[in-house]
C-alpha cells in the first residue's frame, strides 16, 4: 500500500491532558473547513469532553461543514460505544488495543464494519500489532505516545520508524502522534518508513494557519 504520498488524517482537539490548552476556542467547522482546502484527506475529532473538550456536536459540525471522511477518536471499548459512534455518524472509528482483549477487539471491530464504519486500530508495540491483525485489522495505527489518557508527556519519536516493516503488506499504515512537531518524527522520516497515511493533531491546531501549515507538510 506504500506510496510516495502521504495522506494526513487532520485532528480536531481543543485540548490534551499532558499539554493543556492547544486552541481552546476552535470552531470545528472552521477548522474541518480549512483542513479540507489545505489537502487532508480525513478529519479526526476528539469527541471525549473530560479529557479533550470534545464532542458528539464537534464531530457533526466538522463532518457538515467539510464534506470529508471523519473519524470518532474516543476511547471505544463496548458494543454501546460502537452504535454510539454510528449514531453520531463517524465514517471511522478508533480501536486500541491496549484497552481491549483480543476477542473484544474482535467482536467491536466486525460490528463496526458491520455497520459501515471503517476501523482504525491502534497499537504501540509488536505484540499489540500481532493482537490486532488476528482481529483482523487491515488499517492499523502506530501511536507514539505512552498513555494518551496520562498527563505525563512521553514520546517515543522513532515508534513508528521501528514498526513499519513489521507491518504485512496489505495493512494500510497510519503513524499517529508526535508528527511535525518541534523535535518530533519528520514528514520526511513517516514517508521514508512507507507508511500511508499520518495523523497529525498538535501541529495543526497550534500553527495559527492550518491551510498552510498543511500544503508545507503535503509538499
Amino acid at each position: 500500500m506504500a506510496s510516495d504520498d502521504v495522506a494526513i488524517i487532520a485532528e480536531i482537539k481543543r485540548r490534551s491532558p499532558s499539554r493543556g490548552d492547544l486552541n481552546a476556542g476552535l470552531d470545528p467547522a472552521e477548522m474541518a473547513a480549512a483542513y479540507r482546502d489545505g489537502g487532508a484527506s480525513c478529519l479526526s475529532v476528539l469527541t471525549n469532553q473530560e479529557m479533550f473538550g470534545g464532542s458528539g456536536e464537534d464531530m457533526a459540525a466538522a463532518s457538515k461543514a467539510s464534506g470529508l471522511p471523519v473519524l470518532r477518536k474516543d476511547f471505544i471499548t463496548s458494543v454501546d460505544d460502537v452504535h454510539e459512534s454510528h449514531q453520531m455518524g463517524a465514517d471511522a472509528l478508533l480501536l486500541i488495543v491496549a484497552d481491549l482483549t483480543t476477542t473484544k477487539l474482535t467482536e467491536l471491530h466486525q460490528l463496526a464494519l458491520s455497520l459501515g464504519m471503517d476501523v482504525l486500530t491502534e497499537v504501540k508495540s509488536e505484540a499489540e500489532l500481532e493482537a490486532a491483525l488476528e482481529a483482523g485489522a487491515d488499517v492499523i495505527g502506530v501511536n507514539q505516545r505512552e498513555k494518551p489518557k496520562s498527563e505525563a508527556f512521553t514520546m517515543d519519536y522513532q515508534r513508528a520508524e521501528r514498526m513499519a516493516a513489521l507491518f504485512p503488506d496489505h495493512v494500510v499504515k497510519v503513524a499517529e502522534s508526535g508528527i511535525a512537531v518541534p523535535g518530533g518524527t519528520t514528514m520526511a522520516a513517516v514517508r521514508d518508513a512507507g507508511y500511508d497515511a499520518a495523523l497529525i493533531g498538535e501541529a495543526l491546531v497550534t500553527s495559527g494557519d492550518p491551510v498552510g501549515r498543511l500544503r508545507e507538510l503535503l509538499a
